[in-house]
């Protein structure tokens, strides 16, 4: 008998908001009354999140839930990190979340990682996408106690070149809209179906096959469930929310089948206030319910492997249907913006951060070469002193790394030099392009 299977995604993600010389987050007035955006969305959203209220028909509290343990998230590593030291109550919580998961999806955790700073991988270095990829990877591990089976990509922005770089890491999978698929079909069959128009059947995991000759397994969410809950009040009723993820399935199929959504974390909460209710009313009907169950994509693939090939559609987004032009160019994707203006600054902000970053990088392998055994190695193991500024931590990672013990000057010189390639890929961070004023908050 055919099963089904129902998945709810969030992305949760705020940008690094530190000042880079105090490491702290100054007064954002526009967050009043709260000290800046991340203590309002964690107020409205991620705190919720951890204790959702379920309200019976007289709208009283009949339970109090934590709606990380039953969906699938993930949570960006510079969020998690003020978090740890802001809300350790709301960190906790989500850690123990995934912990809880583990228990109810047959061992894999909810949690699934993300690349360090929510840089836009196609339009980085090769240098720069493994960096951000390892810093993902050894972040969670340090938070989450375990390696991440799934990486959730910054805006879903893919090529074959970032896969690859996952998979050789050990990610196993990542999750897409449907519109970053081109082509699919069964495996060991020759002919290809297109459905570059969306159309892929999103009930299916798909492989896609890696330049490394390696694969990587691909979530293709549903996009007009998605889109309903993100933008056209599908969570102003969880019943309707619930009915409308039961509608998905696809009688007469002999398959199992998951039905899966994705969408910033946010809209549960902040973007739509209650909306974490009507998550939280969803989850536990569902789980109470005969009609499907709830899964998360790690327990699904390991049961359910794809039988299906996909190609996807290269220097893709979720939120950019131009590709990813909307973080280098004046592709025509804005969010509100006044008739009048244009982000014709795109461009040469893109062209003068890239000029920076090349000059940085040479001057970093210039001076760290006399320092460093590999440089570029010690870039990628630094993410172990960002986790733990700690002397201690910091006399390992330059015992381990120097070439010769070294002093005060030597000791100082290496440091200044590390941070200023963290600052360097910190720069990339992808809301300083998506949104319409050069001279906002987020740019």
């Amino acid at each position: 008998m055919t099963q089904h299977f129902i998945c709810i995604h969030g992305h949760f993600y705020q940008p690094p908001r530190e000042n880079p010389w105090l490491e702290e987050i100054e007064i954002q007035d526009s967050a009043h009354p709260y000290h800046d955006w991340n203590a309002r969305i964690s107020a409205e959203c991620y705190v919720r999140n951890a204790a959702a209220r379920i309200l019976d028909d007289h709208e009283c509290i009949v339970r109090i839930t934590n709606n990380y343990a039953r969906m699938s998230f993930n949570f960006g590593p510079t969020l998690l990190n003020w978090m740890a030291q802001h809300n350790i109550a709301v960190y906790t919580a989500i850690l123990e979340a995934d912990r809880s998961s583990r228990e109810r999806f047959s061992g894999h955790g909810s949690a699934m990682a993300q690349p360090y700073n929510h840089m836009i991988l196609p339009l980085a270095n090769s240098a720069d996408r493994t960096t951000q990829i390892l810093w993902g990877i050894r972040d969670f591990r340090h938070r989450f106690g375990r390696a991440p089976e799934g990486m959730w990509l910054p805006e879903a922005a893919v090529d074959l070149e970032t896969l690859a770089i996952m998979a050789e890491l050990g990610i196993a999978f990542t999750v897409l809209s449907p519109h970053q698929a081109n082509r699919v079909r069964p495996l060991g069959v020759d002919a290809w179906s297109d459905v570059s128009d969306g159309s892929i059947d999103p009930r299916r995991p798909y492989r896609q096959r890696l330049p490394n000759d390696r694969s990587m397994a691909i979530f293709f969410y549903d996009g007009p469930i998605s889109r309903d809950v993100a933008f056209n009040g599908l969570l102003n009723n969880g019943e309707a929310f619930c009915a409308r993820l039961l509608s998905a399935f696809e009688d007469q199929r002999e398959d199992d089948q998951l039905v899966h959504i994705a969408t910033d974390g946010e809209t549960f909460g902040h973007h739509h206030r209650y909306g974490d209710m009507a998550l939280a009313y969803v989850l536990e009907k569902i789980d109470s319910g005969k009609s499907a169950r709830l899964t998360n994509y790690g327990e699904f693939l390991e049961n359910r492997p794809p039988t299906w090939e996909v190609e996807i559609k290269e220097n893709t987004a979720w939120s950019c249907v131009h590709g990813v032009e909307r973080w280098k160019n004046d592709c025509g994707c804005h969010s509100g913006r006044r008739l009048e203006w244009n982000q014709g600054w795109r461009e040469p902000l893109r062209n003068a951060l890239d000029w920076l970053r090349d000059t940085l990088a040479e001057a970093f392998t210039e001076n760290a070469g006399g320092l460093f055994a590999d440089p570029w190695q010690a870039r990628n193991d630094y993410i172990e002193v960002i986790l733990a500024r700690s002397t201690v931590s910091i006399d390992r990672f330059l015992k381990q790394h120097l070439k010769d013990p070294p002093d005060a000057t030597a000791r100082i010189r290496a440091l200044k030099l590390l941070e200023m390639q963290r600052q360097a890929m910190l720069m990339y961070t992808s809301c300083g392009w998506f949104f319409d004023e050069l001279s906002g908050l987020e740019t």
